[in-house]
Parts: C-alpha cells; structure tokens; sequence
C-alpha cells in the first residue's frame, strides 16, 4: 500500500465519529433537550415574581440577543469540529477551552440538584393514584389545625363575617412544605433522610442511566417520548387552566405588566437565566449534540423552525451525594442554595460572554460565516454575526455588572441564610466561572516562548486553511506537505506510522 493510500486510511479511521442514527433522532433529541419541567413551572413563577407582562420585554430581549444565536452557535461549532462540548474550543481558540470545561462544571452540579424535581415529581406521580389525594383533604397526619381545604366560602377580606383566610393553609401547600420536605429551621438543621423521597431519587437515577447508557443510538429513539409527551400535558395544562372558574382573573393578573420591576436588576437576571437555562445554553451540551451531525446537515434551518418551542411553551398561560441531602428535612434550602449560586444567571452569563467573544473576535465572525457557508450551502442571516460580535456580549456583561452591583444575598420564605452557606454559594459559582480565566493563565504559564508567541498559538485554530477542516471533516484526504505537516493535529493523524 502506499504512503497516500496509508494517509488516506488513518484520515478516514480518525474522522469517523459516532452519529444519529437519523435526522429525526436529532431533532427530537433537541427539542426534548429544550422542553421540560422549566416551561411548565420556572416560567410561570418567574413572570409573576418579576412584574408580569413586564418580565416579557427583557425575557425577549434575550431571546433575540441571546437565546436564538447562541443556540445556533454552538450547534454550529459542534459539527463544524465534530467534537464536543470542551475539545471544540479547544480546536477553535485553545485559549478559550475554559469555556467548555465551565460548562461541564455548571451542568453537573445542576444535575445532582435538578433531578431532585423529577424526584419530587415521581412523588406526585405516585400519590396520583391514590382514592384520597393527599393534597385535597386536611385529614391526614402532617396536616396542622390552620389545614383549611375548602376555601371557596371563606372571606378573603380581613375583619369580614365569614372566615379569615389568611390564618389558614391550603392543604396542597401542607402536604408540600411538610409532607413532601418536611422543611426544618434552617439550613445547619439536617434532619433525618426522607425513604420515600430517596427511592423516587434513585428511580430516576436509574431511568436516566437507561436512557444514556448506549449513547445517542438508545437516546436517540427515547426521546421520541420525553419530547413530545411535555408538549401534550402542556396542551391539557392550558385547556384546563383557561377553563378554570374565574381563570380570566388570575390570567390578568398573572400578565399585569408592573414596569417599576424593570429597573430591578434581579429581573433582567431572571429573564437571561430563564432563556440560557432552559435552552441549555453554556452547558456544553448542544456542541455535542451538533457534532452528531454530519458535516453539510442544515442546522440553520433546524433551529431557526425549532428555537419556537421553548419559547411558545415557555410563555404559555400556565400559571400553575447531593442529592440525598436534597431529600432531606434541610433539602429545601440546599437547593435553594445551587439554584441561586451553582448554575445561576451569573455563571451562565459569564460563559456566554466568553463563548461571543472567541466566535465573534478571536476566531473571527467572517471567518466562521465563510465555514458555514461551506457546511450548509448558504451564508446565515446576517444577525447572528451582528450578536456573536456585540450584542450578546454587551447585553450579558451589562446584566452581569448590573447584578454584581445591586447584588442581594439568598433569603427563601423570609429566612436569611448563615454567611458560610452564603461563601459555599459563591464557592459553587465560582467553580464554573474560574474555569475560563485560570485555564487560560494555565496554557499560558505551560507554553514555551515568549508571551506574544503563546498568546498567537493559543488564539489560533487548529487548522487555519478552511479547505483543509472540510476535507478532514468529510473523510477525505488531505496532502500533507512538510510544511502544511507542522499544522496538523497529531490527534488527526498518526504521521508517525507513515
């Protein structure tokens, strides 16, 4: 065999990936990714808690800043390098490889603090089936003598005839603050660890291990479920809630735009977190979802069709070892505790600054536009290039200094957490945030020559002529000159065998 021939084999072995099995595969992978329990009740609350329809207009805005090119950006940079969530950086600004390796950071503590919903809603589930639900009656042993269940004849107006409602508790709340978490006094008080609750954690734990352990070739086909069946309680959750007695009221209510909440920096916080969040944006996740992908597959259009979902659901009118000490009697304020710090809008805002910057500045946005050219056959609109270079990193760093000024600490139900609980919060945050910086400083201090030199080999793609990426990408060779060889990744080719 010749050495051509030889060269043309290892491009071809090192090349070759794993990949969805369809298109299908990938597109309900990614609208399962984007559609779940954050669209039924994070939206809800959070549109509430900060002004109503007044939430609307900087949840929007980060939606067309933020949301819409950073998801096609980092599907993008996924299947142009074919790799995943950290060594994509790697190939398109090492120096920025930080980015990746926070987002992992943030995914896996979100994880070890979010499964603890689908804990909580297996729970539910399994209660569901009971003849008497537990949250509909007052007759049961965690139920309080303020327990009231039927409120419907009670005076809501204080100092009235009939019954005073605001002494009294709803039944459904009992059975979640004292059933459910059997919330304790404080964060310092443990408790004792909630059986029940950590059998539905383990459930859960095992379905997902089901779920993910042969890859995207099982996945793939599994979420053809977990995506289309949150579209369909959402469905019924709307007819049901817009059919309610009196829903037109509690629907005013809900979208009542107070705009004073505008200059709230919280506000702003939530709304960038929300869209970041509950598109997995900064997570890591969506450039190996994209590197699935063949190298000439259309995930402009898919996403300019998809980026509808989350944001559609989202907005409905629904106003309706971590782990384990989650199910505990102190759970309720551990995960108040990651959900406020661990992968909070700060971190996420953080990444996705960084993530424009290396696109739109380091790497170049005409340089990457002219890649996309020759993945998808057309040149995008010319928007995302307008937000990779300023808009997104102008919006995120400008909420981000907002926050970090008008910063208040974590208080849940009116308790004030402890100054050390406060430093494991900022701990956990800067887990994920350090990633970028220290990384950086890292390879710096690693490399060899002098300062200017490292920075213009740390800046630097792995390939700079495009022609050469494509080929490698499609399984084609690629002639391999003396000084061309100088460029080449040894982890693409293993020219020591030649």
């Amino acid at each position: 065999m010749s050495n051509e021939n030889h060269l043309v084999q290892v491009v071809k072995e090192e090349t070759k990936g794993e990949q969805w099995s369809n298109k299908l595969d990938f597109i309900f992978t990614m609208i399962g990714s984007l559609v779940g329990l954050g669209n039924v009740w994070r939206f809800p609350y959070l549109c509430y808690k900060n002004g109503g329809g007044a939430f609307l207009i900087p949840y929007f805005m980060f939606v067309l800043f933020c949301g819409i090119p950073l998801i096609f950006l980092e599907l993008a940079v996924g299947q142009f390098t074919g790799q995943g969530g950290i060594t994509c950086w790697t190939k398109m600004c090492p120096l920025f490889t930080g980015v990746g390796i926070g987002g992992i950071v943030c995914l896996s503590l979100s994880v070890v603090y979010y499964i603890v919903i689908m804990a909580w809603a297996l729970f539910y589930l399994a209660y569901s089936f009971t003849n008497d639900l537990p949250w509909a009656t007052c007759n049961h042993t965690w139920n309080t003598p303020t327990c009231l269940a039927d409120t419907v004849t009670c005076n809501f107006t204080p100092g009235g005839n009939g019954t005073n409602y605001y002494n009294y508790t709803s039944p459904a709340t009992e059975f979640w603050e004292r059933k459910v978490l059997s919330i304790s006094g404080g964060i310092d008080e443990v408790g004792e660890l909630k059986w029940d609750l950590m059998l539905c954690l383990l459930a859960v734990w095992i379905i997902l291990w089901v779920c993910l352990f042969k890859g995207v070739k099982t996945s793939g086909k599994i979420v053809y479920f977990t995506a289309t069946f949150p579209l369909v309680i959402l469905f019924i959750l709307l007819v049901r809630g817009v059919t309610l007695p009196n829903a037109i009221y509690g629907i005013k209510y809900y979208l009542y735009p107070n705009l004073k909440r505008l200059g709230d920096a919280q506000v702003w916080l939530d709304a960038g977190t929300q869209v970041i969040f509950s598109n997995f944006i900064a997570f890591s996740m969506l450039p190996s979802l994209g590197s699935y992908n063949e190298y000439n597959y259309n995930c402009y259009k898919l996403q300019m069709q998809q980026h509808r979902v989350p944001f559609l659901t989202g907005i409905g009118i629904i106003s309706f070892g971590i782990g384990l000490t989650m199910v505990t009697e102190g759970g309720m304020y551990v995960f108040q505790l990651f959900d406020y710090y661990a992968v909070s809008g700060a971190c996420l805002l953080w990444l996705t600054f960084f993530e424009s910057i290396a696109i739109g500045w380091l790497y170049g946005a005409n340089k990457f536009y002219n890649a996309l050219e020759d993945m998808i056959g057309f040149r995008p609109n010319p928007w995302m290039k307008l937000c990779w270079k300023f808009l997104t990193p102008t919006l995120c760093m400008g909420t981000l200094i907002y926050l970090l000024v008008d910063f208040k600490p974590l208080f849940y139900n009116g308790y004030e957490y402890p100054q050390w609980a406060q430093g494991v919060g900022w701990c956990l945050a800067l887990a994920s945030m350090l990633c970028v910086p220290l990384y950086a400083l890292l390879r710096l201090l690693l490399a060899d020559g002098p300062l200017y030199m490292r920075l213009k080999l740390l800046l630097k793609p792995e390939h700079d002529d495009l022609e050469t990426w494509s080929r490698l990408r499609r399984g084609l060779p690629v002639v391999v000159t003396p000084d061309a060889q100088s460029n080449i990744s040894s982890t693409d080719f293993k020219l020591t065998a030649l």
